[in-house]
């Protein structure tokens, strides 16, 4: 089966978040279930240098303002669509934004395009890859459904997948007239939104098919606390509905070969640890004991991921004789306050702003256990990635986070089925708890031995949720040729 994926991020080329992961482990995770992926990306800057040959698949006189290209390439294991289209995606910044941090004022036209052109390769235009099914990802790739169901051309089956319900591209209504879409698709059927263009929203109601990235999230998405003006669409399509848990990339992720580290671990033995615990400590300026809980922090800094409620926290920290490092970015008020932190609780909590992939690897394999302390968690990879490492996450009850992790409840201990701690509700108070519940645990050395065994035992790769996309695929294409 030939699937194209439409999505405005892939790793390794460009990534901003869990998006640009998914997008680029699923290829790879799908082969094996006989299932040939080839994604659909823009050509930003990043991506077009990554192009050592690319070959000329299609050619547009004027896409949304420009002359554009579709390439054909292949970078590592990927097999590529890159649209080179320079009036639209090569700029200073990012993705998304400019490098003064907001976003593009055209991002509607520069995601129609992506949209646009994804369907045109749903529909043959490029003869040599011609798919059952088109997956979108987000709301960058919403408009892809709604250029399929508004063409008289025979099409593919379509599926779209949430990554995170918060971010749903809304436009106001005359961006709709720059679209190139049909008068009756601006209707409450169609793309229109609350009186505008709603992109996540076309791609909800228009695709065939909609995935979200855990079971838990699909059914919070659906209510109004967490539904966020869409809840009543996801209701009325909850049959259409799948919440499947992302992976990670098992070899990438991997104590027992990772170069990134300071030393390796497996865990069958897990002296490698306190190397690495050592080293997290030397490097983000903490007190050098391996007695100390150790708590590291992987996040963008923001309201959905909790850290200001961490801010709150930090007394606990001192209390409980723990320590903190933290690789965080984001809000500036936010990083002020953890950078004051650093002062206040010298050689208790450390700090680096911004990312850096070895500091990430370090921190997962040095850290005692990793807090994701999330008020909503669509999945998370962080906690993935913790139980792969032996940190035993602490996470909100939230999402693929309550997914993901079996808390460290009596039974559970007893049982012996344990890989972390969770904590509702998602408050100050419920997370100070947390971390003394954690810090307690990690002193009782046999019963914190086997809560790490546990996790890093636990399947948390692609290969369960790479059957079930198959599946999924396999379905909508079969609807799509009985609906033919």
């Amino acid at each position: 089966m030939k699937v194209l994926s439409v999505a405005s991020e892939l790793y390794p080329l460009i990534k901003t978040g869990g998006l640009a992961d998914v997008a680029g482990a699923l290829p790879g995770a799908l082969a094996p279930e006989g299932v040939e992926i080839r994604s659909l990306i823009p050509g930003y800057r990043p991506v077009m240098a990554a192009l050592k040959k690319a070959e000329s698949a299609a050619e547009f006189e004027d896409l949304f303002g420009g002359p554009a290209r579709l390439l054909a390439a292949r970078v590592g294991a990927l097999d590529l669509f890159v649209l080179d289209a320079p009036h639209l995606f090569v700029r200073d910044g990012g993705p998304y934004g400019g490098v003064d941090g907001r976003d593009f004022p055209d991002n509607a036209l520069r995601f129609a395009a992506l949209g646009k052109v994804g369907a045109l390769i749903g529909q043959g235009a490029v003869a040599a890859f011609v798919p059952q099914v088109v997956h979108a990802h987000d709301w960058q790739a919403g408009l892809t459904a709604a250029y399929l169901h508004y063409s008289e051309a025979p099409r593919p089956g379509s599926v779209i997948t949430v990554h995170n319900l918060a971010f749903q591209g809304q436009f106001p209504a005359a961006t709709f007239g720059q679209l190139g879409l049909p008068p009756q698709a601006f209707s409450i059927e169609g793309v229109e939104y609350y009186g505008g263009v709603g992109f996540l929203k076309a791609g909800l109601q228009l695709s065939d098919h909609i995935t979200t990235v855990s079971p838990t999230y699909a059914l919070e998405i659906q209510t109004s606390h967490a539904g966020m003006g869409l809840d009543g669409l996801l209701r009325a399509r909850a049959g259409e509905l799948s919440g499947i848990l992302n992976g990670i990339d098992t070899q990438v992720w991997n104590p027992e070969t990772d170069k990134l580290v300071a030393a390796r671990y497996s865990a069958k033995s897990l002296a490698g640890r306190a190397v690495n615990k050592k080293a997290l400590q030397d490097r983000f300026g903490l007190e050098r004991d391996d007695k100390k809980f150790l708590v590291g922090v992987v996040s963008r800094l923001s309201w959905q991921k909790g850290l200001d409620l961490l801010l709150q926290c930090l007394p606990t920290f001192e209390a409980c004789d723990a320590q903190l490092a933290m690789l965080v970015s984001g809000d500036p008020g936010l990083e002020a306050a953890f950078q004051e932190a650093t002062q206040t609780y010298a050689g208790r909590v450390g700090a680096y702003f911004g990312y850096e992939e070895k500091l990430a690897h370090l921190v997962q394999a040095g850290a005692d256990a990793i807090l994701v302390p999330s008020r909503f968690e669509p999945c998370g990879l962080t906690q993935l990635c913790a139980l792969r490492y032996g940190a035993p996450p602490i996470v909100a009850r939230v999402g693929g986070l309550a997914d993901t992790i079996v808390d460290a409840n009596e039974m559970a201990v007893q049982a012996g089925c344990a890989t972390g701690l969770q904590f509702s509700p998602v408050s100050s108070e419920a997370l100070s708890g947390a971390v003394r519940r954690g810090a307690h645990l990690f002193q009782q050395k046999k019963i914190w031995k086997k809560i790490q065994a546990n996790g890093m035992k636990a399947d948390v790769s692609w290969t369960f949720p790479a059957k079930h996309y198959a599946e999924i695929y396999a379905a909508v294409a079969a609807a799509q040729r009985t609906a033919a």
